[in-house]
């Protein structure tokens, strides 16, 4: 009997953690909805952001390039991993710290990399190497917009200051609950922007573009910022969903084969009994 209580309490302890992850699941999956509106509904002001700064910078001369702009000899690295502060989502966070790794290791391995990073589990990945200059996971306790802004605002000023010679943005980009891409952005310097000879600009700019253009780029970059992040928290609580879900499954496939295992064993166990009833009467009758 002894093997059947063992059974017993892997049954109650399975149940227990079946509770807890489907439990996960519904609060991620609210939590999603809400993420994914936000993130959906930025998506659209960001790409028109961005379309209209290159509308304007394609028809600048050489000459009225920003400081934002400015392409050095990259010598120092700055990346930017976005990662969650909690775990139990699958490979949401694994994803983006080997990315970051390969990107130090393979791409850049001849350039000094810091870090800057934005999330706890990046911390705890990167700061062993003694090469995070700062650790931003407090941004999840408040999301907005204006909190972003201020890790953007240090982001340039670090490289106008000549601190670092580029800068990239490593996060997951949100395709769906089940499906998160690992995007890797330069943040600065500005990526050059292509003409189109198809754009139309009969335009009448009030003040000049080049006044408009120094206006419009700060905001695009912390706009940037703030649709990596958002664009990260809705594909953590999709990874995470996902992750719960897939984990209820198990846990309920677990419980269910174990309930067999334990009727199984219940059942050997009282024939034995029979079997040792019928046993003793015989050898009474004898």
């Amino acid at each position: 009997m002894a093997n059947l209580k063992e059974i017993r309490n892997r049954i109650s302890s399975v149940s227990s953690t079946m509770q807890i992850t489907s439990a996960m699941k519904m609060v991620s999956a609210a939590k999603l909805k809400k993420a994914q509106d936000a993130i959906t509904a930025m998506r659209p002001y960001s790409d028109k952001l961005t379309e209209l700064l290159q509308s304007l910078s394609a028809t600048l001369d050489a000459d009225s390039g920003s400081k934002f702009s400015e392409q050095r000899a990259v010598k120092k690295v700055l990346l930017v991993p976005i990662t969650s502060n909690r775990g139990l989502a699958g490979a949401f966070n694994s994803n983006i710290i080997k990315e970051v790794s390969k990107l130090s290791k393979e791409t850049y391995a001849n350039q000094e990399v810091s870090y800057l990073v934005i999330g706890k589990k990046a911390n705890d990945a990167f700061k062993k190497t003694n090469k995070v200059i700062a650790n931003k996971s407090e941004v999840y306790d408040d999301l907005t917009f204006d909190n972003v802004a201020e890790i953007a605002e240090m982001l340039m000023e670090k490289f106008v200051e000549g601190e670092f010679d580029k800068i990239e943005i490593v996060y997951n980009k949100f395709k769906n609950a089940a499906t998160q891409i690992v995007m890797t952005e330069q943040f600065l310097p500005i990526v050059p922007f292509e003409s189109d000879s198809n754009v139309s600009l009969d335009y009448i700019f009030e003040p000049s573009k080049v006044e408009i253009v120094e206006q419009l780029i700060p905001k695009s970059l912390k706009t940037q910022l703030f649709k990596s992040i958002r664009d990260s928290f809705a594909s953590e609580h999709g990874a995470r969903m996902t992750a719960m879900h897939k984990a209820t499954d198990n846990a309920t496939e677990l419980r269910d084969q174990l309930k067999l295992t334990y009727n199984k064993a219940r059942q050997a166990a009282i024939t034995n009994e029979i079997l040792e009833i019928v046993g003793g009467a015989e050898a009474l009758n004898n």
